[in-house]
């Protein structure tokens, strides 16, 4: 499970991958994103009277084109462990989609593929994605059924895994039959759920559920970052034993969603007017919230650019935070120095020209988080991320956060773990692009989306795309007429 971004500079290897074997405890594998949902699975089989075999699970941080000897050796330690299981009744892959490797342009359908070929025809296989995935007809023809998180920010994983599982186990007892069909809305773009009119065209989704013999409805949003021929937005629907069906809802639903696709495709301001418009706002009960999207781990980006941070200090801006830089290096002499010390020290600018130029600051070591954890809020709970070490450094009054691990920023707790009230300042700036909304999206009185220079830009025609097939919107304002 992992996220392709194929003009990330940073190769994802095997090292990258957290991985969590059949015989760890359950709470191993709730350290790992999604992790908790296997739960979920367990709890349906064990309801049923069913048994439950669970297999590795491997998770890694988007970032660049996964080697082939790191997805190889993953994909067949969990075919091994599948053939050894056999016979089987259901099969549940917990993955991610747009998982791009070296000689793999398509890594879900490549392992679908696989699996149904050791298990047979009879065996139902379910597949749980995240909503940034690209789905392949070849990969609906391999499976029985697909679901789809519905949120971004996603905060509905378990459900979702619930969903599936309930799914794929009603199938394989018989009392269901499964039928899905795709319909192409022609479109890339980012469509966060937190805001309208997305957030109307998820409830209309969820009441497109309960007509008969309706069993799911998902929207694959795509991951605008990588590149391929079934990349862009795809609604996807699972009726019970009828394709007509299907297909029909799946249009009506893919042709509404392109009608507004003005209105639900995010838009960054650029990143000197997003700060304008920031620091120029009187938001009351909360500080303004600044997403830099464009420098997003969660995407694949390093999260080491200097573009925000040092127009910030340009400004003289007061009253302002950063988090999380990814400096393992300046984190490591930020310890050595201890709390309270003056420290000058270069930071960020390493992985390349998306990072910026390294920026030479002198600060103080105004707080140490050894070990930090944020809490992702979820639906259900809360979902604990490790992001290592961190350290606060006052620069001219701003306040960085840097982390020794690479990752989004999820939860308060990289502000608040450090002595940074968020209440009690005018501007965050968050590394993020919109993870951070179900945290901060209560606290913020106002959201702004910043296209800084980065390895995520939203301007899409701008990259450097060899295999999609750009007869969508953006491209085209109406490819339909096209």
């Amino acid at each position: 499970m992992t996220e392709t971004n194929v003009f990330s500079p940073m190769p994802t290897g095997l090292r990258d991958f957290l991985t969590v074997s059949p015989v760890d405890a359950p709470e191993a594998r709730d350290l790992v994103l999604g992790g908790p949902t296997f739960r979920r699975y367990a709890a349906a089989a064990a309801a049923r009277g069913w048994g439950y075999v669970q297999g590795t699970y491997a998770c890694a941080l988007p970032a660049g084109v996964t080697t082939r000897v790191a997805y190889e050796t993953l994909r067949d330690r969990l075919l091994a462990e599948l053939e050894a299981a056999l016979p089987l009744d259901a099969v549940i892959l917990h993955l991610h989609g747009a998982m791009v490797a070296e000689g793999y342009g398509d890594c879900e359908t490549d392992l679908a593929a696989r699996v149904r070929d050791a298990v047979g025809d009879r065996a139902r296989i379910g597949l749980l994605l995240d909503l940034h995935c690209d789905v392949a007809e070849e990969l609906v023809e391999a499976v029985d059924a697909i679901v789809i998180y519905k949120e971004y920010p996603h905060t509905d994983i378990e459900e979702r895994g619930e969903e599936l599982a309930n799914l794929v186990l009603d199938a394989a007892a018989g009392t269901t039959d499964p039928t899905m069909a795709l319909f192409d809305c022609r479109m890339l773009g980012l469509f966060p759920t937190s805001r309208e009119p997305m957030r109307s065209f998820v409830d209309a989704m969820v009441a497109a559920e309960r007509r008969p013999r309706v069993l799911s409805v998902s929207l694959g949003h795509s991951f605008p970052w990588g590149d391929s021929a079934d990349m862009g937005s795809r609604a996807l629907v699972v009726a019970d034993g009828d394709r007509e069906l299907a297909r029909a809802v799946a249009e009506e639903l893919g042709r509404e969603f392109f009608r507004l696709r003005h209105e639900v495709d995010l838009r960054p301001l650029p990143m000197s007017a997003a700060l304008d418009r920031a620091l120029s706002a009187a938001p009351a009960g909360g500080p303004v919230v600044v997403a830099d999207v464009s420098d997003n781990a969660g995407g694949g980006a390093p999260s080491d650019s200097t573009f925000a941070l040092r127009e910030l200090l340009a400004r003289g801006v007061e009253r302002a935070a950063l988090a999380m830089l990814w400096d393992p290096i300046a984190v490591q002499q930020a310890f050595a120095a201890g709390e309270g010390a003056r420290l000058t020290v270069r930071i960020g600018g390493k992985m390349g020209p998306h990072s910026g130029d390294p920026l030479d600051v002198t600060g103080t070591v105004a707080a140490l988080a050894p070990d930090l954890v944020q809490r992702w809020p979820m639906s259900r709970g809360h979902l604990d991320v490790p992001v290592g070490d961190c350290a606060r450094l006052t620069v001219d009054g701003v306040d960085v956060v840097l982390s020794t691990g690479r990752h989004q920023v999820l939860g308060v707790e990289p502000f608040t773990a450090l002595g940074i009230d968020p209440a009690d300042r005018k501007l965050l700036v968050v590394k993020s692009a919109n993870h951070f909304h179900a945290a901060f999206g209560p606290i913020a009185g106002e959201v702004i989306y910043m296209g800084a220079p980065g390895a995520l830009t939203n301007d899409y025609p701008s990259l450097p795309y060899e295999h999609l097939d750009t007869r969508k919107y953006p491209w085209l304002d109406d490819p339909w007429q096209s």
